[in-house]
């Protein structure tokens, strides 16, 4: 195979924030006196629309506002966080953007992210640098979560060529299942937090100069 187009999950496999992610997550369970284990965030949370996460939480039917109002809530914790204790991307990802780019391999990434933490990535992280505005999709609200496939049809799309023809680069659970729905050339797995995916018969890397060239 010689992929045509890359798609990349953004949160835990470009910008590895997955314990910033659960200490804010801790925040916000904390303020709404409620408790979830790791093994419990990755089945509940990562990878997940914000608008399902929230139900599931509480238990309950949540109104739009509620769910905004959380929504809200949550993020402003993970991007003061952000602030306090920057990240940056992930060991070899800059480095794996310009070789794409200096072989015409075009990018796109698909995430849950939703558009505040979007325009955050643009404005500390320069993300718009390293991939066409027009070629990052996010949840806007409309989009159905992981492992539904929807996402990733829209960024292979966006590329303009065939599933077939894409490396899909993922971490979380949802986002590996929704690749494989999808039809993706390639999956691999970027195991950014040490966790054990023996359960995917897919290629795991520790870091983007791991990544065979030769793919693309």
């Amino acid at each position: 195979m010689k992929a045509k187009g890359v798609v990349f999950d953004f949160n835990g496999t470009i910008l590895w924030d997955t314990a910033l992610h659960n200490r804010a997550w801790d925040r916000f369970l904390e303020n709404h006196h409620l408790e979830l284990s790791d093994g419990e965030k990755n089945a509940i949370i990562h990878g997940r629309n914000n608008e399902i996460i929230f139900p599931d939480l509480f238990g309950r039917k949540l109104t739009q506002a509620e769910i905004r109002r959380f929504v809200h809530e949550k993020e402003a914790i993970y991007r003061a966080l952000f602030v306090e204790d920057p990240l940056d991307y992930a060991p070899g990802f800059v480095e794996f953007i310009d070789f794409l780019r200096s072989v015409g391999c075009q990018v796109a990434i698909a995430t849950a992210s939703g558009p505040e933490n979007v325009d955050f990535y643009k404005s500390f992280l320069k993300l718009d640098d390293l991939v066409p505005e027009r070629n990052i999709v996010f949840n806007d609200g409309t989009i159905r979560s992981k492992p539904d496939p929807q996402i990733f049809q829209m960024a292979i799309a966006c590329l303009g060529v065939r599933s077939s023809e894409v490396v899909i680069f993922e971490d979380s659970l949802v986002g590996i299942r929704a690749a494989e729905k999808v039809g993706a050339g390639k999956i691999i797995i970027v195991n950014s937090t040490g966790a054990d995916y023996r359960s995917f018969p897919h290629e795991v890397i520790a870091g983007f100069d791991q990544v065979d060239r030769s793919l693309f």
